[in-house]
């Protein structure tokens, strides 16, 4: 059980006897309902003000449809893509949204049916066939979906949806409109992406895949490039000129790690290679033996975590750096700091949480198992790892390299030539009192892969965010928005047209209650003073979403 696995792990147990055990939590079941599509903008409610400077959409994404005539999904990552749109301009809001029209959803909707099988669930054999052609239906290799639920990403100037298989779709902006489908492996040579790829000041932008062949099984990060500006632009996906820059092979060819995103500084690239393991052997048979996708993860923390530092310039890897077993979805920011890589994330030391998000365990009632549940859940904290650039033959042995002050990570160099790391904590206990966090965001813009000093995040007091955080990783001092019932979305920060200062601007939230139906609204916070300036309500019921981002215009 996850609650025997947290006593194995004394690290874990620490935080979770520090943290304050919940009861009598609210259900969330509400959250977890099919919304409905609102393909036409519709006003909101202003209250407070939202300042006249923001100007532009902001977009969110998440599963927003949980089942197909008799069909059930059985994991929250499975429900179909539904986007929506708060356009901001002059101080008034519209909201809008739509379902994505993927193939998996036209497929689903024609047969009133599940026949893509997704993260959690595996679609059943057409039980209008005979039994021998739903025998060998079995056999077939299953086709990834393209329910891209997860977060809307940006290549050439062109807005996608993604999810982490290797179809992407195209969609438009202003209307939500869903355009073609697009498979990565026509471009380069992956199996699949991530939906967090980074962007560079010159315009390129770069993410991770996956390549498996007889030579093994590799971890690749591609670029790429920026648009061609003289180039007229056509109406269409435009992924011309990726590359692979580096191939990393994975450790366990027959277990390769599962990852979310990766870290991006100026000049490297950190990928993670935790272990929370994907059983290729299993991934072969998935579909023989009728097990969703879910069940081949599994958390093996006798691999411990390698983290693979790649020069973004010239692709190449050199030592390998290590630490005790953790697993990471989100990264905060990296950046070098005198001979050091300085890397922020949201790390938690039990990587079998992600199984656990099924949606009969979230649509609990209020009452013993709800609360037993959300106990049971490995807390994410944010921790920061230094990574020491200049390692060779003449490094010392057993010492620890790093020097930076006022810094507790340790770095020291072992025999076998790899670097050992230990953390430190980029919080105090007073992040307890909030259960940990997760969705961090900064001050991209200006800030990724640069020295910063604040982020924006969700804190986790219950299964799904129930408050909003604003950390100083200088004072480990945190502001909050936090008020029972609402549940608040990962916090994007826009930031005003005149910005002098890291945090001069905005902090962009989407609120949903469980206590009481279409009662959605935009929150904007003063990111400096994490107030609010005012919310922007919306007579609809919108379903617990993933990612977003905030599409200037102008």
């Amino acid at each position: 059980s996850v609650r025997s696995r947290q006593r194995n792990n004394k690290e874990n147990n620490s935080f979770v006897e520090r943290c304050p055990q919940a009861s009598g939590l609210e259900s969330v079941a509400p959250l977890l309902h099919s919304g409905e599509e609102t393909p036409d903008p519709i006003p909101t409610t202003t209250r407070g003000t939202i300042p006249a400077w923001i100007n532009g959409s902001f977009l969110r994404n998440g599963p927003g449809k949980f089942e197909f005539g008799e069909d059930r999904y059985n994991h929250w990552f499975d429900g179909m893509a539904l986007m929506h749109r708060f356009h901001i301009c002059e101080g008034s809001v519209t909201y809008s949204s739509r379902f994505l029209r993927s193939d998996s959803y036209n497929l689903n909707s024609e047969r009133n049916r599940i026949v893509v099988s997704e993260f959690g669930t595996v679609a059943l054999p057409d039980p209008c066939k005979n039994f021998f052609a739903r025998f060998l239906s079995r056999f077939q290799i299953p086709q990834p979906t393209d329910n891209a639920n997860v977060n809307f990403v940006k290549y050439k100037g062109d807005y996608y949806v993604s999810t982490e298989t290797n179809f992407m779709r195209r969609v438009d902006p202003q209307t939500l409109e869903t355009k073609e489908k697009v498979d990565w492996s026509q471009y380069v040579a992956v199996n699949s992406a991530t939906a967090h790829p980074h962007y560079d000041r010159e315009g390129a932008t770069y993410n991770m895949g996956n390549s498996y062949g007889r030579d093994g099984f590799f971890y690749t990060i591609i670029r790429i490039p920026p648009a061609e500006e003289a180039a007229a632009k056509e109406d269409s996906a435009d992924l011309s000129g990726a590359e692979v820059i580096c191939s990393i092979p994975a450790a366990e060819s027959r277990k390769p790690s599962y990852y979310h995103s990766f870290v991006m500084s100026e000049n490297y690239i950190v990928f993670v290679e935790q272990p929370i393991k994907l059983n290729v052997l299993k991934f072969m048979l998935y579909k023989i033996m009728g097990e969703s996708f879910q069940k081949i993860l599994s958390w093996e923390p006798q691999y411990g975590t390698v983290f693979h530092l790649v020069d973004r310039h010239t692709g190449q890897s050199k030592v390998k750096y290590r630490t005790a077993p953790m697993f990471t979805l989100h990264q905060i920011n990296a950046y070098e700091d005198n001979g050091f890589l300085v890397m922020d994330m949201c790390c938690g030391d039990d990587g079998d949480v992600i199984g656990e998000f099924t949606l009969e365990n979230l649509r609990q009632e209020s009452g013993d198992d709800l609360d037993k549940f959300y106990n049971s859940l490995c807390r994410n904290l944010p921790r920061r790892y230094v990574l020491p650039l200049n390692v060779d033959e003449q490094t010392p042995l057993d010492q620890n390299l790093v020097t930076l002050p006022n810094c507790k990570a340790t770095a020291k160099r072992t025999n076998s030539g790899e670097v050992y790391m230990t953390h430190e904590e980029l919080h105090n206990d007073e992040l307890l009192q909030y259960g940990g966090l997760e969705f961090p965001q900064i001050n991209y813009d200006k800030y990724n892969g640069r020295p910063y000093r604040y982020f924006y995040a969700c804190g986790f007091g219950h299964v799904f965010a129930d408050s909003l955080l604003k950390m100083d990783v200088h004072t480990k001092e945190l502001k909050v928005w936090r008020y029972p019932g609402l549940f608040p979305s990962e916090p994007v920060f826009v930031a005003s047209p005149d910005a002098a200062e890291e945090d001069d601007g905005v902090v962009l939230s989407v609120i949903i209650t469980p206590r009481k139906e279409k009662s959605t609204f935009l929150l904007v916070l003063d990111a400096k003073t994490f107030t609010e300036l005012g919310r922007a309500e919306v007579p609809v019921s919108i379903p617990c979403g993933t990612h977003g981002v905030f599409n200037e215009t102008g």
